[in-house]
């Protein structure tokens, strides 16, 4: 916990120096390359070249030259990436040096000046199981800072994960084509299920989405160690465990995986891409390796 402005703007600092940094490895690693731009501008008028499409032929130029003569476009390169980032209370937990919420701040940050060197605008989307706040689109440094800073010291109010009120929020703020990340452990609360599938119908749609999942080893594997409490973060269910049991820990797992597995198959359903990063983990090449596969 950051207790005051001078430990938040030294974090956000550290945070600025490494991810800087690493966004020249996600520019090079193909960013600038694989998202598409937001459509095509006349550029200018030519001859007509064997092998050019007979559709872009400008027919009242062909008609005064008395040659054939077609229109060449370019692709408006500008892009807005909008971070859709969780903040529910699951995001604090981690079993190794970094928590969900390191890690994602991070992520952020690496994408966000990504985008930056690409000359493109960056807003966020912080949500809970509410939308708890909103950062319009904008260039420039600065404003890259002012979202890391929020990462780092935002509090939500809400208790609980609805993935669906914030891809309904970017569809209902954003009316032009964006290049969306959803920044989660995609741990989504069972009520949201049903009304997450058609908000992803929607959005996807709409908008060029990709989901960043983080997770932590533990959230898949009990260790041994005995008679163990639990604590759900976002319900505030406790329970106690024996984690000495082989069925328990197979039972963890494989709860686990079918959880993951449900959202997986949603997701790719509805045509986003998804980079699985551990606490522990190197996030600058899941995101390449997910870059490259566009």
């Amino acid at each position: 916990m950051y207790q005051n402005d001078e430990d938040i703007l030294k974090r956000v600092r550290r945070i600025e120096i490494k991810t800087r940094g690493l966004s020249d490895e996600i520019f090079a690693g193909k960013y600038h390359t694989a998202f598409r731009g937001r459509g095509m501008s006349f550029a200018e008028v030519r001859e007509y070249r064997v092998g050019d499409d007979v559709r872009d032929i400008d027919w009242n130029v062909t008609a005064r030259s008395d040659r054939a003569h077609v229109k060449v476009y370019e692709e408006e390169r500008e892009l807005t990436m909008m971070l859709l980032v969780d903040v529910s209370p699951s995001r604090m937990f981690g079993s190794k040096e970094s928590t969900k919420k390191n890690l994602i701040t991070e992520v952020a940050a690496t994408l966000a000046f990504s985008a930056s060197k690409n000359n493109d605008k960056v807003g966020c989307i912080l949500f809970s199981d509410r939308i708890e706040k909103f950062i319009p689109p904008k260039k420039g440094r600065s404003h890259i800072l002012m979202i890391i800073r929020e990462l780092v010291s935002f509090q939500p109010t809400g208790t609980s994960t609805s993935i669906s009120e914030a891809l309904r929020y970017l569809v209902g703020v954003n009316k032009k084509r964006t290049t969306s990340f959803l920044l989660s452990d995609l741990v989504n609360a069972e009520s949201d299920m049903l009304k997450l599938e058609d908000a992803l119908k929607i959005a996807s749609s709409k908008h060029d989405i990709m989901a960043v999942r983080v997770y932590d080893e533990r959230d898949r594997e009990l260790p041994d160690v005995g008679i163990l409490e639990v604590v759900d973060s976002e319900t505030g269910k406790a329970a106690w465990i024996d984690t000495s049991s082989r069925r328990m820990r197979d039972f963890w797992r494989e709860s686990y995986d079918s959880r993951r597995e449900a959202m997986a198959s949603l997701l790719k359903h509805n045509r986003v891409d998804i980079a699985e990063v551990a606490t522990d983990g190197d996030y600058v090449v899941e995101l390449i390796k997910m870059f490259k596969q566009r």
